[in-house]
């Protein structure tokens, strides 16, 4: 069965997107959701999000799957262990398979549980935002809310 909720955020609405018992999209894409209903998961995942954005939660924990291959995968499970509040490079982030670099960003933009796994704060090796499914202006907001939840300084963003 699939489910799905949205959710009005600062950065505009948010769907999310569930299958039986796992989430497979938060998304800031317009989604056809006419039948779909609303479950305790959907809930509990608009209400961390929710929590999330009043800068009150920094860790989900809700069950996700994305579909794709075995290496974007990999590339998404990595996106989870940027720590909340911090950025890396593109370029960093693929240093262990340094000339994969443009599959790894491809794998990167087709993630499709935005925010949660957390691409966002993947930037340029200049510190320019770059490439962002969301819009960069997202991304921008984003980063910024979280360094400021993290009290963390902006030095290597440039906006």
């Amino acid at each position: 069965m699939k489910y799905a909720s949205t959710i009005e955020s600062p950065i505009g609405i948010i769907t999310i997107l569930v299958e039986d018992d796992f989430v497979y999209a938060v998304t800031f894409s317009e989604k056809d959701i006419d039948g779909l209903s609303e479950n305790e998961l959907t809930q509990n995942v608009a209400n961390q999000l929710t929590a999330y954005f009043k800068g009150d939660l920094k860790d989900f924990d809700f069950p996700i799957k994305q579909k794709g291959t075995e290496f974007q995968q990999r590339v998404w499970q990595n996106l989870l262990t940027i720590p909340y509040g911090e950025t890396t490079s593109y370029a960093k982030f693929s240093a262990h398979h340094p000339l994969a670099i443009r599959a790894i960003a491809a794998a990167n933009g087709k993630n499709d549980i935005a925010i949660v796994v957390p691409c966002h704060r993947v930037i340029g090796s200049n510190g320019k935002l770059v490439g962002y499914a969301g819009d960069l202006w997202r991304k921008q907001w984003l980063l910024k809310h979280e360094r400021e939840i993290a009290q963390k300084g902006q030095t290597e963003l440039k906006f």
